[in-house]
């Protein structure tokens, strides 16, 4: 009786063995469960990169108003007839107390 049971165990482990490490087991299923969620996350953040540009793009070849919001920004361009004011940080000194040395006279 004892052998039986043994031999009954023994073949209740190689059942199981696949179940558990096998090719098809819970293990691999789990860790390809975890790599999908992952990859669903990277794919979910390239589609909104995606449609971010897409819509730049159509309002790129629709308007005029991003070529020049580019235009302004990136190259630091203006209009005709436009006056450009620059406003300075808080950190730099103030332009009083800047001393400028007057240029040497010439004879």
């Amino acid at each position: 009786m004892r052998i039986v049971t043994l031999i009954l165990l023994f073949i209740l482990l190689l059942l199981q063995y696949p179940l558990w490490l096998g090719k098809g087991g819970w293990l691999k299923v789990w860790d390809l469960h975890r790599q999908v969620e992952s990859q669903e996350q990277v794919n979910q953040q390239t589609q909104a990169r995606n449609a971010a540009l897409d819509a730049e793009v159509r309002d790129l070849k629709q308007g005029t108003e991003a070529i020049e919001e580019r235009a302004r920004s990136e190259l630091g361009m203006i209009k005709r007839d436009e006056v450009y004011y620059q406003i300075l940080d808080g950190g730099l000194p103030p332009v009083s107390a800047v001393t400028v040395s007057s240029p040497p006279h010439l004879p």
